[in-house]
C-alpha cells in the first residue's frame, strides 16, 4: 500500500472519541457503564428549535445554501452575540460551520503557517494540540495553576512569546478544567496580541454555561476585532450536539479566507439546521437558564462527592460541565502508575467512563463530564468510592 501523508502522522484519534468507542464496545458486550466521558448534554433539544427544523423540512428547505451560511442565520449570529456580549459584528464577518470544531479548524488553517507557534494554556481541549500539529504549527503549552482555579496565566504567556509566535488560543469556560477567565485577564492577553501583532483565537463553545459570574466575550472590548477570531458553537448551549452547527466571527478578510477553504471542503452547513440555528439564537432563551440551573446542582453534587474520597482533590469549576479532580493521591504504591492507567482500570473494573488527564496535557487528573443525571452521578460516585477503597 502506498504511504500516507506525513501530516496525518502528527495526530492521533481524539482521546475522548477513543474512550467513547471503547465504552460502546463494552456496552455491546453487555457491560453496565456509568458514563462521565463525552461532553454531551443529556437534555433534549428545546421544542421550538425542533419545530423550526420540521417546518423548514416541510417547506422544502433541503437545498444548498451559500457556503458561509444563509443571510438569516448570519444575522441571527450577529444579533444574538451583540445581545449577549455587546459585540458589533456584521454578516460579512460571520461564517456558519459544521460545529465549533470546524470553525476552529478553518480559523487555524488560515492563520497558522508551517513552523508558527501557537500558545495554549494547559490543560487544554484535546483538539487544540492536534489541530496545530496537523497544520504544521508548534503548540507551546503554558501550564495553569490548579491552586488558583486554573486562572489564565498572563505573565507566563508573555514569557512564552518568541519571534515565531503567531496565535494565542484561549478557551473560557475551559475544557477540561471548567475555569472561567476574568475580563481583566482577557484584556491583558488582548493587549499583548495588539502590541506584538498576534492573533487571539477565543473558543466560546461553553460561553453561556457560567455559574457565578456573567458570561463575557472579549469581543466587547473596543478595537478587539482587528486581531480576534472567535469560534462559537450551538452544540452545548442549546443541546444541539448532533445538529452540527457552529460559527466563526472575525475580520472580514479572515472570514473570506475561511470561506474559501470551506468552499473546497464541506460547503454549507445543513440547510434546515441553519433555520433551527436561527430559531435557537433569537427564540426563547429560558431553556438555557433551566439547563444551567441543573448543571449547577450537578456540579455541586459531583464536586462534593469527589472531595469526600480520600486521595482526591477537586477545584470547583466555574463553568462548562466538567469536573477535573486531581487523583495523584491514588497513584503509585502498587496501584495505577498514571491517570491513563487509572482511567482504564476504572472503566474495565468499575464500569465508570472518564477521560484521563494525559489527553489534556496534564498528569494526575481525570475528567468527569456531569452532563448526565444526578442519579447517574450518585451511582458513579458510589462505584468510585468502592473502587478506590479496594485499590
Amino acid at each position: 500500500m502506498p504511504e500516507l501523508s506525513h501530516r496525518i502522522g502528527r495526530i492521533s484519534v481524539s482521546a475522548t472519541a477513543a474512550m467513547v468507542n471503547e465504552a460502546a464496545r463494552l456496552r455491546a458486550a453487555g457491560r453496565d457503564l456509568v458514563d462521565f466521558g463525552a461532553g454531551e448534554p443529556d437534555f433534549p433539544t428545546p421544542a421550538h428549535i425542533l419545530e423550526s427544523a420540521i417546518a423548514a423540512l416541510h417547506a422544502g428547505d433541503t437545498k444548498y445554501t451559500p457556503t458561509g451560511g444563509t443571510e438569516e442565520l448570519k444575522r441571527a449570529i450577529c444579533q444574538s452575540h451583540a445581545r449577549d456580549f455587546r459585540s458589533d459584528y456584521q454578516p460579512n464577518e460571520v461564517l456558519a460551520t459544521l460545529g465549533g470544531k470546524h470553525a476552529l479548524f478553518n480559523a487555524m488553517s488560515v492563520l497558522v503557517n508551517h513552523g508558527d507557534e501557537v500558545i495554549i494554556p494547559a490543560p487544554y481541549w484535546v483538539s487544540f494540540y492536534d489541530q496545530v500539529r496537523y497544520l504544521g504549527g508548534a503548540p507551546v503549552l503554558v501550564p495553569t495553576d490548579e491552586a488558583d482555579g486554573y486562572a489564565l496565566p498572563v505573565a507566563a504567556i508573555e514569557r512564552a512569546l518568541t519571534p515565531r509566535t503567531k496565535v494565542i488560543l484561549i478557551n473560557s469556560p475551559a475544557n477540561p478544567s471548567g475555569a472561567v477567565y476574568t475580563a481583566a485577564a482577557f484584556q491583558a492577553v488582548l493587549e499583548i496580541c495588539r502590541r506584538r501583532g498576534l492573533w487571539l483565537v477565543s473558543d466560546e463553545c461553553y460561553i453561556r454555561l457560567v455559574y457565578e459570574q456573567a458570561p463575557y466575550s472579549v469581543a466587547c472590548e473596543p478595537g478587539s476585532k482587528s486581531c480576534l477570531v472567535i469560534s462559537g458553537s450551538l452544540s452545548k448551549t442549546f443541546a444541539m450536539t448532533g445538529w452540527r452547527l457552529g460559527y466563526a466571527l472575525g475580520p472580514a478578510p479572515v472570514i473570506a479566507a475561511m470561506l474559501s477553504l470551506q468552499s473546497h471542503s464541506t460547503s454549507n452547513a445543513t440547510s434546515f439546521v441553519q433555520k433551527a440555528g436561527a430559531a435557537a439564537l433569537l427564540g426563547p432563551q429560558a431553556p438555557i437558564n433551566a439547563m444551567l440551573d441543573e448543571y449547577r446542582r450537578r456540579r455541586d453534587l459531583i464536586v462534593a462527592g469527589l472531595r469526600a474520597i480520600t486521595g482526591i482533590t477537586c477545584a470547583l469549576p466555574g463553568g462548562a460541565f466538567y469536573a477535573y479532580p486531581n487523583i495523584s493521591g491514588l497513584l503509585g504504591k502498587g496501584r495505577a502508575a498514571t491517570a491513563a492507567e487509572f482511567a482504564d482500570r476504572l472503566l474495565h473494573q468499575a464500569g465508570i467512563v472518564t477521560v484521563p488527564g494525559e489527553a489534556f496535557g496534564s498528569q494526575g487528573h481525570i475528567r468527569f463530564s456531569y452532563a448526565t443525571s444526578r442519579e447517574v452521578i450518585r451511582e458513579g460516585l458510589s462505584r468510585l468510592a468502592q473502587f478506590t477503597a479496594a485499590a
